[in-house]
C-alpha cells in the first residue's frame, strides 16, 4: 500500500462498509460500530488528503460516490423502520430530485460527474449522520424537519452555483 493512496483506500473501505451495513441488524451494536466507522472514515479521508496534499479529482469523485453509497444504504435500512411523517418522506424525495438535477446540470454543462463539497452539504450530511445516533433521544419529526430544511437550502444552493457558474467550481470549501 502506497501512502499516496491512503485517503482513497479509506474511501473505498467506506463503500465496502456501506454495503456490509445492508446486511447488519439495524440499531444493533454491530450496526452502530460500522455506521460510526463509516462516518469517521468520511472525515478522515478528506482530512488526510488535504493535510498530506494528496487531493485529486479522482479522490473527490470517489468520496462523492462513497457518500452516495452510504446515504442510500442507510436510507434503505433505516427509513422503513423509523416512524417519520409522510410529509418528510415527500420532502426527502423533493431534495433527492433537486440533487439529481444538480448532477444532471454538471453532466450537461461540463461533461463530468461532480458533487460540490459545500459547507451546506457538510452540515446537512453531518445532521443526517446524527439521525440514527439520536433517534431515541429527540423528537424525530422535529429533527427530520430541521435536517430537511438544511438539506433543501444546501441542495438549492448547489443547483444555483451550477446554473450561474461559467466553470465547474470544484473547491467551494
Amino acid at each position: 500500500m502506497r501512502i499516496k493512496n491512503i485517503a482513497n483506500i479509506i474511501t473505498i473501505f467506506r463503500v465496502i462498509l456501506s454495503i456490509v451495513l445492508l446486511k447488519t441488524e439495524v440499531f444493533s451494536n454491530l450496526f452502530f460500530i460500522i455506521y460510526i466507522v463509516c462516518g469517521l472514515s468520511d472525515f478522515l479521508d478528506g482530512y488526510i488528503a488535504r493535510r498530506m496534499n494528496l487531493t485529486s479529482e479522482f479522490g473527490s469523485r470517489l468520496d462523492s460516490i462513497a457518500d452516495i453509497c452510504f446515504v442510500i444504504s442507510t436510507s434503505v435500512i433505516i427509513f422503513p423502520i423509523i416512524n417519520i411523517p409522510k410529509y418528510i418522506v415527500l420532502w426527502v424525495v423533493v431534495i433527492a430530485i433537486i440533487r439529481i438535477t444538480s448532477i444532471i446540470i454538471v453532466i450537461y454543462k461540463y461533461n463530468t460527474f461532480f458533487i460540490l463539497h459545500t459547507y451546506g452539504n457538510k452540515i446537512s450530511g453531518f445532521m443526517l449522520f446524527c439521525l440514527p445516533l439520536f433517534y431515541n433521544l429527540v423528537n424525530i419529526s422535529l429533527f427530520t424537519s430541521i435536517i430537511c430544511v438544511v438539506a433543501s437550502i444546501s441542495a438549492i444552493e448547489e443547483v444555483l452555483i451550477h446554473i450561474f457558474s461559467k466553470e465547474l467550481k470544484k473547491d467551494t470549501i
